[in-house]
Protein backbone atom coordinates (compact mmCIF):
# COMPACT_ATOMS: atom_id res chain seq x y z
CA UNK A 1 0.00 0.00 0.00
CA UNK A 2 1.70 3.43 -0.77
CA UNK A 3 0.48 7.29 -1.65
CA UNK A 4 1.68 9.12 -4.34
CA UNK A 5 3.03 12.58 -3.09
CA UNK A 6 2.65 14.80 -6.31
CA UNK A 7 -1.57 13.78 -6.43
CA UNK A 8 -3.82 16.46 -6.18
CA UNK A 9 -5.64 14.43 -3.44
CA UNK A 10 -4.02 14.96 0.32
CA UNK A 11 -2.18 11.55 1.57
CA UNK A 12 -5.26 11.32 4.12
CA UNK A 13 -7.81 10.57 1.71
CA UNK A 14 -5.72 8.23 -0.39
CA UNK A 15 -5.20 6.47 2.68
CA UNK A 16 -8.95 6.08 3.19
CA UNK A 17 -10.13 4.81 -0.55
CA UNK A 18 -7.28 1.78 0.30
CA UNK A 19 -8.47 1.15 3.46
CA UNK A 20 -12.26 1.43 1.99
CA UNK A 21 -11.03 -1.20 -1.09
CA UNK A 22 -10.01 -3.78 1.35
CA UNK A 23 -12.28 -3.58 3.79
CA UNK A 24 -15.09 -3.79 1.01
CA UNK A 25 -12.96 -6.91 -0.68
CA UNK A 26 -12.74 -8.74 2.43
CA UNK A 27 -9.46 -7.95 3.47
CA UNK A 28 -10.73 -7.23 7.43
CA UNK A 29 -13.85 -8.44 7.75
CA UNK A 30 -16.66 -7.23 10.31
CA UNK A 31 -14.96 -7.00 14.35
CA UNK A 32 -11.66 -7.46 13.18
CA UNK A 33 -9.09 -5.18 14.03
CA UNK A 34 -6.91 -3.25 12.15
CA UNK A 35 -2.82 -2.80 12.42
CA UNK A 36 -2.08 0.02 15.21
CA UNK A 37 -1.98 3.96 14.11
CA UNK A 38 2.07 3.64 14.12
CA UNK A 39 2.32 0.54 12.21
CA UNK A 40 0.15 1.47 9.42
CA UNK A 41 1.81 5.20 9.40
CA UNK A 42 5.45 2.89 8.30
CA UNK A 43 3.13 0.91 6.15
CA UNK A 44 2.32 3.87 4.09
CA UNK A 45 5.29 5.98 5.24
CA UNK A 46 3.70 8.65 6.59
CA UNK A 47 3.59 10.26 9.49
CA UNK A 48 1.28 9.13 13.10
CA UNK A 49 -0.87 11.97 12.07
CA UNK A 50 -1.67 10.98 9.14
CA UNK A 51 -3.05 8.30 9.57
CA UNK A 52 -5.19 9.56 12.91
CA UNK A 53 -6.61 11.85 10.31
CA UNK A 54 -7.52 8.84 7.88
CA UNK A 55 -9.08 6.79 10.79
CA UNK A 56 -11.27 9.95 12.16
CA UNK A 57 -12.52 9.96 8.60
CA UNK A 58 -13.80 6.37 8.40
CA UNK A 59 -15.23 7.02 11.90
CA UNK A 60 -17.49 10.08 10.80
CA UNK A 61 -18.24 7.52 7.84
CA UNK A 62 -19.26 4.82 10.04
CA UNK A 63 -16.41 2.63 8.79
CA UNK A 64 -14.45 1.78 11.74
CA UNK A 65 -14.94 2.32 15.58
CA UNK A 66 -12.10 2.96 18.11
CA UNK A 67 -12.52 1.22 21.04
CA UNK A 68 -10.74 3.23 23.89
CA UNK A 69 -7.11 1.16 25.44
CA UNK A 70 -8.15 -1.86 22.67
CA UNK A 71 -8.12 -0.22 19.19
CA UNK A 72 -9.67 0.62 15.71
CA UNK A 73 -11.85 -2.02 14.28
CA UNK A 74 -14.08 -2.43 11.39
CA UNK A 75 -17.70 -1.93 11.98
CA UNK A 76 -20.01 -4.15 11.13
CA UNK A 77 -22.66 -3.39 7.84
CA UNK A 78 -24.75 -1.31 6.93
CA UNK A 79 -28.81 -1.57 7.91
CA UNK A 80 -31.11 -1.64 5.60
CA UNK A 81 -34.38 0.06 6.09
CA UNK A 82 -36.75 -1.51 3.32
CA UNK A 83 -40.01 0.35 3.02
CA UNK A 84 -39.75 2.78 5.71
CA UNK A 85 -42.18 3.15 7.50
CA UNK A 86 -44.89 1.85 5.64
CA UNK A 87 -44.08 -1.43 6.13
CA UNK A 88 -46.15 -1.36 9.19
CA UNK A 89 -49.53 -0.98 7.64
CA UNK A 90 -52.14 -3.00 4.77
CA UNK A 91 -50.26 -5.78 3.37
CA UNK A 92 -47.41 -5.39 5.30
CA UNK A 93 -48.54 -6.11 8.82
CA UNK A 94 -46.38 -8.91 9.56
CA UNK A 95 -43.52 -7.05 8.88
CA UNK A 96 -42.53 -7.09 13.04
CA UNK A 97 -42.91 -10.39 13.40
CA UNK A 98 -39.99 -10.72 9.83
CA UNK A 99 -37.60 -8.05 12.07
CA UNK A 100 -37.96 -9.63 15.41
CA UNK A 101 -34.97 -12.12 13.94
CA UNK A 102 -32.81 -8.97 13.01
CA UNK A 103 -33.45 -6.49 15.55
CA UNK A 104 -34.44 -6.05 19.31
CA UNK A 105 -36.86 -3.44 20.20
CA UNK A 106 -36.56 -2.17 24.10
CA UNK A 107 -38.99 0.06 25.48
CA UNK A 108 -36.42 2.31 27.35
CA UNK A 109 -39.51 4.97 28.58
CA UNK A 110 -43.21 6.07 28.98
CA UNK A 111 -44.29 9.20 30.22
CA UNK A 112 -45.70 12.69 29.85
CA UNK A 113 -43.20 15.80 28.53
CA UNK A 114 -43.47 18.70 26.43
CA UNK A 115 -43.14 18.44 22.87
CA UNK A 116 -40.47 19.68 20.64
CA UNK A 117 -41.40 22.05 17.93
CA UNK A 118 -41.48 19.27 14.77
CA UNK A 119 -43.67 17.17 17.13
CA UNK A 120 -46.00 20.05 18.38
CA UNK A 121 -46.07 21.38 14.60
CA UNK A 122 -47.13 18.06 13.46
CA UNK A 123 -49.73 17.78 15.52
CA UNK A 124 -50.76 21.81 15.51
CA UNK A 125 -50.31 22.84 18.64
CA UNK A 126 -48.14 24.99 20.94
CA UNK A 127 -44.52 24.00 21.68
CA UNK A 128 -44.14 22.51 25.04
CA UNK A 129 -47.39 21.52 24.97
CA UNK A 130 -47.35 18.27 27.51
CA UNK A 131 -48.00 15.15 25.56
CA UNK A 132 -47.57 10.79 26.19
CA UNK A 133 -44.37 9.62 24.62
CA UNK A 134 -43.56 6.20 25.01
CA UNK A 135 -39.17 6.24 23.87
CA UNK A 136 -37.24 3.26 22.22
CA UNK A 137 -34.29 1.52 21.15
CA UNK A 138 -33.81 -0.45 18.53
CA UNK A 139 -30.03 -2.97 19.02
CA UNK A 140 -28.83 -5.22 16.25
CA UNK A 141 -26.20 -7.61 17.16
CA UNK A 142 -24.26 -5.86 19.85
CA UNK A 143 -25.00 -2.22 18.49
CA UNK A 144 -27.95 0.08 19.09
CA UNK A 145 -29.00 1.07 15.27
CA UNK A 146 -31.96 3.19 16.00
CA UNK A 147 -33.50 5.84 18.84
CA UNK A 148 -37.33 6.42 18.75
CA UNK A 149 -40.28 7.66 20.42
CA UNK A 150 -43.78 7.83 18.95
CA UNK A 151 -46.20 10.40 20.74
CA UNK A 152 -49.81 10.75 21.44
CA UNK A 153 -52.28 13.33 22.92
CA UNK A 154 -52.82 13.35 26.83
CA UNK A 155 -56.15 14.03 25.55
CA UNK A 156 -56.51 10.70 23.66
CA UNK A 157 -53.94 8.35 25.66
CA UNK A 158 -54.70 9.58 29.19
CA UNK A 159 -56.11 5.87 31.06
CA UNK A 160 -55.10 3.82 28.10
CA UNK A 161 -52.81 1.05 27.89
CA UNK A 162 -50.42 3.17 26.01
CA UNK A 163 -49.29 5.01 29.02
CA UNK A 164 -48.28 1.89 30.59
CA UNK A 165 -44.76 0.76 30.69
CA UNK A 166 -45.14 -2.03 28.51
CA UNK A 167 -44.60 -4.13 25.42
CA UNK A 168 -47.61 -5.40 23.63
CA UNK A 169 -46.82 -8.15 21.74
CA UNK A 170 -47.78 -6.39 18.56
CA UNK A 171 -47.10 -3.51 16.47
CA UNK A 172 -47.93 -0.15 18.71
CA UNK A 173 -50.32 0.86 15.91
CA UNK A 174 -52.87 -1.57 16.33
CA UNK A 175 -52.56 -0.93 20.22
CA UNK A 176 -53.29 2.18 19.39
CA UNK A 177 -56.26 1.67 17.29
CA UNK A 178 -57.88 -0.51 19.58
CA UNK A 179 -57.63 1.87 22.37
CA UNK A 180 -58.26 5.19 21.05
CA UNK A 181 -60.89 4.06 18.55
CA UNK A 182 -59.50 4.94 15.64
CA UNK A 183 -58.18 3.96 12.44
CA UNK A 184 -54.61 4.65 10.84
CA UNK A 185 -55.85 5.69 7.62
CA UNK A 186 -52.43 7.81 6.00
CA UNK A 187 -49.37 9.31 7.15
CA UNK A 188 -46.33 11.27 5.96
CA UNK A 189 -42.56 10.68 6.13
CA UNK A 190 -40.16 13.43 6.48
CA UNK A 191 -36.48 12.25 6.42
CA UNK A 192 -33.65 15.07 7.27
CA UNK A 193 -30.00 14.46 7.40
CA UNK A 194 -28.86 16.75 10.90
CA UNK A 195 -25.78 15.82 14.02
CA UNK A 196 -26.89 14.38 16.93
CA UNK A 197 -27.42 15.92 19.86
CA UNK A 198 -25.47 14.76 22.55
CA UNK A 199 -27.42 11.54 24.11
CA UNK A 200 -28.02 10.58 20.62
CA UNK A 201 -24.48 10.05 19.79
CA UNK A 202 -24.13 8.63 23.06
CA UNK A 203 -26.64 5.98 22.19
CA UNK A 204 -25.67 5.18 19.27
CA UNK A 205 -22.14 5.16 19.76
CA UNK A 206 -21.17 7.63 17.09
CA UNK A 207 -18.67 10.51 17.03
CA UNK A 208 -20.92 13.69 17.81
CA UNK A 209 -20.04 14.92 14.08
CA UNK A 210 -21.12 11.80 12.51
CA UNK A 211 -24.30 12.55 11.24
CA UNK A 212 -27.49 11.26 12.04
CA UNK A 213 -30.67 10.57 9.63
CA UNK A 214 -33.87 11.68 11.04
CA UNK A 215 -37.14 10.73 10.68
CA UNK A 216 -40.61 12.31 11.03
CA UNK A 217 -43.77 10.16 11.13
CA UNK A 218 -46.78 11.53 11.43
CA UNK A 219 -49.74 9.09 11.05
CA UNK A 220 -53.23 10.18 10.35
CA UNK A 221 -57.37 8.91 11.13
CA UNK A 222 -59.68 9.22 8.44
CA UNK A 223 -60.33 12.71 8.68
CA UNK A 224 -56.91 13.92 8.38
CA UNK A 225 -56.43 14.56 12.23
CA UNK A 226 -52.91 13.29 13.57
CA UNK A 227 -52.75 10.20 15.72
CA UNK A 228 -49.70 9.50 16.10
CA UNK A 229 -46.00 11.81 15.79
CA UNK A 230 -43.19 9.21 15.28
CA UNK A 231 -39.53 10.32 15.61
CA UNK A 232 -36.41 7.69 14.71
CA UNK A 233 -32.98 8.66 14.48
CA UNK A 234 -30.50 5.90 12.78
CA UNK A 235 -27.00 6.63 12.10
CA UNK A 236 -26.64 8.06 8.78
CA UNK A 237 -23.76 6.64 7.86
CA UNK A 238 -24.51 3.32 8.39
CA UNK A 239 -27.98 3.09 7.25
CA UNK A 240 -29.33 2.66 3.87
CA UNK A 241 -32.43 3.68 3.09
CA UNK A 242 -34.42 1.45 0.55
CA UNK A 243 -37.66 1.75 -1.36
CA UNK A 244 -39.31 -0.28 -4.15
CA UNK A 245 -42.22 0.45 -5.60
CA UNK A 246 -44.03 0.07 -9.02
CA UNK A 247 -43.89 2.71 -11.87
CA UNK A 248 -47.20 3.07 -13.48
CA UNK A 249 -47.76 2.32 -17.68
CA UNK A 250 -48.13 4.90 -19.76
CA UNK A 251 -51.69 6.07 -20.62
CA UNK A 252 -52.50 6.63 -24.40
CA UNK A 253 -53.37 9.76 -25.37
CA UNK A 254 -57.14 10.47 -26.43
CA UNK A 255 -57.77 10.05 -29.62
CA UNK A 256 -58.03 13.76 -31.20
CA UNK A 257 -61.35 15.12 -31.80
CA UNK A 258 -62.74 14.12 -34.91
CA UNK A 259 -63.61 17.83 -35.90
CA UNK A 260 -60.41 19.40 -35.12
CA UNK A 261 -59.06 17.10 -37.98
CA UNK A 262 -60.70 18.81 -40.34
CA UNK A 263 -60.18 22.95 -38.94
Amino acid sequence: MTINPGAAEFPHRQIAAQLRERIRRGDWQPGERLPSIPAMAEMFGVAKQTVQRTVDQLRVEGILITKPGSGTYVRGTRRRLNRLSRGRYGAHRGYHADLAARYRQKLTAVGREAAPPEVADAFGVRDGTEMLVRRHVVRADDATVEVGASWFRVVDASGTTLERHEAFGRPLYQEAEEVLGRRYTTATDTISARQPSREEAEILQIRPDTPVLHLLHVAFDETRKPIEVAQATWPGPMTTLTEEYRIPAPTPDPDPDPGMALI
